[in-house]
């Protein structure tokens, strides 16, 4: 690997402009005329569109300007030490320490993370102070060389190949407010840039140097361009919230579901670490805050482990899911205000669209305004629930192929739609797209196409061999399977059959909580609704069915930890209890999982019997739910809604009941010398 800064990219106290726009352009010159890049215009176009999407300035008087660009050629590093200094938008002032990081847009890891130790040493003092020291250029390229690890000192440290989590080391006790039920704060932490190379580490180490001297116990997961080591499934279980200082999305996110969270843009990390721990701390002693949504934490192995192809897989098909329910959730419940507006007029929904298209709020239609608002909301919900099959294949490819893996995948998505393959091949398709898109992304090209590559080739030839499988071989036999899946359950309808169905539909979606097995039920439920009509009831018995079982979980926990027996449970699950009414009247059924967490063993065997109550009774009633989700938030969606409160009434207490008589007679003993720690630890 050829040095990543040379003296030719040094610039010691030369004036390069009197704004940052032009400090910026000398610095992309300077790399152009060493040969390290081919456009010193489309350089500074990359690295300005980054500065104009959050400034780099820091405080202490430092910028790092980045960028990847298709222009670099070999990763560098130019330095600019400014006097006077330049405004970079740090809070604190000009900045007189600039370094333009310019990466190529299909850089290595290994330069990646060459990159990212430069930002790391940013935060400490002797850096900056050496630099502001040196008095030719050759001092500032050893300086820089051997904290970036290319040049040795006397005891190198091994470069990771993938950042590990940074972990605060613990001290005596934990500053004044910064406590937990008596004892240190445990946080755990992501940070993530739009480039994932600088920002990302300094933020990082900004947060591990604060917890240090905060005395808490702090691990901070840096999610980089060089890739992230994901933080021990124990760690985020035992920690007492989040801190996400991130400028784009967190990978799986789906890891800390029901943590508070505090939520920041990256730059504060590095700005106010201080404050961020607090708000956090905070969070944690407050029943109240906001909670990391979505899915149910699942078990995330670190990159160091191995992980089977069945558990790849689990973890493809959640990320498809979780990415398709915003979908199928807004355009149901749109569709659900439709039924709500057309009232007894069964034919509206198949004149939606002609309604919408040929009137208006001076023009109504037969019918009045009820029949016109009706039809937009049902003609727009119905265009969001076009897209479940094509998000759901998407999302899947994107999991196993990223960015390049989504449109393929969102066209074998919508070939399983043409083909009438449903739910089950849209994915097949998205596996498929997903693992060609990856397959052709491991291809060597020459470096003329690699830019090329991520958005044209691998977009083009990934659709054209997923879809192509799924017209000429999968297509039709997938759709065959669905109508009979179809015809099996509508002859289930209206017998005994059915109500088979709900309790195991009730048992899948109390199993885990919102984890795999939850969500194949929901994923099953919400993909009917795509076919479901007034002359075809059936996926909307099965919606019901799904929504009520997801509820019991929260509601039994709240009942018997609020109201039934509050002696058995801890005031910190007292407290969760009353959060839990809410979350589990919504529909939310991780409103359990603190309570699953600290006694899986009698909190999830009392939801399986009550899940299957509530669904059985359910399928009895003939229960019918036009929304996807809401819970009883959504009542005007669901007929009868006397058979829905009957069904969740009764599974909830039987599951309350159920995990109080578990809680009282199977492991008394360990209970009671876990309460009598209590006292001890506050």
């Amino acid at each position: 690997m050829s040095d990543t800064i040379t003296p030719g990219l040094v610039s010691l106290d030369v004036p390069l402009g009197a704004d940052k726009s032009d400090v910026i352009r000398s610095l992309a010159a300077r790399v152009v005329a060493q040969g390290r890049a081919t456009d010193a215009q489309a350089l500074f176009d990359d690295a300005w569109a980054r500065e104009e999407k959050d400034e780099t300035g820091l405080p202490g008087g430092i910028a790092i300007p980045h960028a990847k660009s298709a222009a670099v050629t070999t990763p560098s590093l130019a330095f600019a030490r400014l006097s006077p200094g330049v405004d970079f938008g740090a809070p604190d002032g000009a900045a007189d320490l600039v370094f333009l990081i310019a990466a190529p847009a299909d850089a290595a890891e290994a330069h990646l993370a060459v990159l990212s130790k430069l930002a790391r040493s940013l935060m400490q003092a002797d850096f900056t102070e050496g630099l502001r020291a040196a008095t030719t250029d050759e001092d500032v390229v050893a300086i820089v060389q051997t904290a970036i690890g290319e040049r040795d000192v006397a005891a190198p440290a091994p470069a990771a190949e993938t950042p590990a989590p940074i972990a605060a080391s613990a001290q005596p006790a934990p500053a004044a407010g910064l406590a937990v039920d008596g004892r240190p704060a445990r946080i755990v932490a992501v940070t993530a840039c739009a480039t994932g190379i600088a920002h990302t580490f300094m933020a990082a180490d900004a947060l591990t140097a604060a917890g240090n001297k905060a005395g808490i116990d702090l691990v901070v997961e840096p999610q980089g361009s060089s890739g992230y080591q994901a933080l021990p499934a124990d760690v985020i279980q035992g920690a007492d919230a989040v801190i996400f200082a991130t400028d784009v999305d967190v990978r799986e996110p789906q890891r800390f579901a029901g943590k508070p969270v505090v939520r920041s843009g990256v730059k504060r990390g590095i700005e106010q670490p201080d404050q961020l721990i607090a708000e956090a701390v905070a969070a944690a002693n407050n029943p109240n805050a906001t909670r990391v949504g979505g899915e149910a934490a699942v078990a995330t192995a670190t990159a160091g482990e191995k992980l089977s192809w069945g558990a790849r897989i689990q973890r493809i098909l959640l990320t498809g899911v979780s990415y398709m329910i915003p979908f199928v959730a807004g355009g149901g419940l749109l569709i659900a205000l439709g039924f709500l507006f057309f009232g007894d007029d069964y034919s509206a929904p198949d004149n939606a669209t002609t309604v919408i298209v040929t009137n208006s709020l001076w023009d109504l239609p037969e019918g009045g305004l009820g029949i016109y608002l009706g039809s937009v909301a049902f003609a727009i919900g119905a265009a969001s629930m076009g897209f479940l099959v094509s998000a759901l294949a998407g999302y899947i490819s994107f999991a196993i192929a990223d960015r390049p893996g989504i449109a393929p995948g969102f066209v074998a998505g919508a070939i399983a739609v043409t083909m009438n393959a449903g739910f089950i091949g849209g994915i097949v398709g998205g596996l498929l797209a997903g693992v060609t898109a990856w397959w052709i992304g491991t291809w060597r090209v020459p470096r003329w196409l690699r830019g090329l590559m991520p958005v044209a080739i691998i977009p083009l030839l990934a659709s054209i061999v997923a879809s192509g499988l799924m017209v000429l071989f999968l297509g039709r036999p997938i759709a065959t399977l669905m109508v009979w899946l179809t015809d099996w359950l509508n002859e289930l309808a209206g017998t005994s059959g059915i109500v088979v169905v709900g309790i195991v539909l009730g048992l899948m979606m109390c199993f885990d909580l919102g984890g795999p097995v939850n969500k194949v039920a929901y994923a099953f439920a919400v993909a009917g609704l795509a076919t479901a009509s007034p002359e075809n009831t059936t996926p909307y018995l099965i919606m019901a069915a799904v929504m009520a079982a997801g509820m019991v979980p929260p509601l039994a926990m709240a009942l018997a930890s609020t109201v039934l027996a509050r002696d058995l449970f801890p005031p910190v699950e007292r407290e969760n209890g009353k959060a839990a009414w809410l979350l589990g009247a919504a529909f939310i059924s991780e409103g359990a999982i603190p309570f699953a967490a600290a006694d899986p063993l009698r909190v999830i065997p009392a939801s399986l019997v009550g899940g299957a109550v509530t669904g059985a009774l359910s399928m009895a009633f003939a229960v019918q739910s036009l929304a996807p989700h809401g819970g009883i938030f959504v009542f005007f969606a669901i007929n009868p809604v006397w058979g829905f409160l009957v069904a969740i009434a009764a599974g909830t207490v039987v599951s309350a009941l159920a995990v109080i008589a578990l809680k009282k007679w199977v492991g008394r003993k360990e209970l009671e010398q876990a309460e009598a720690a209590l006292p001890v630890a506050a």
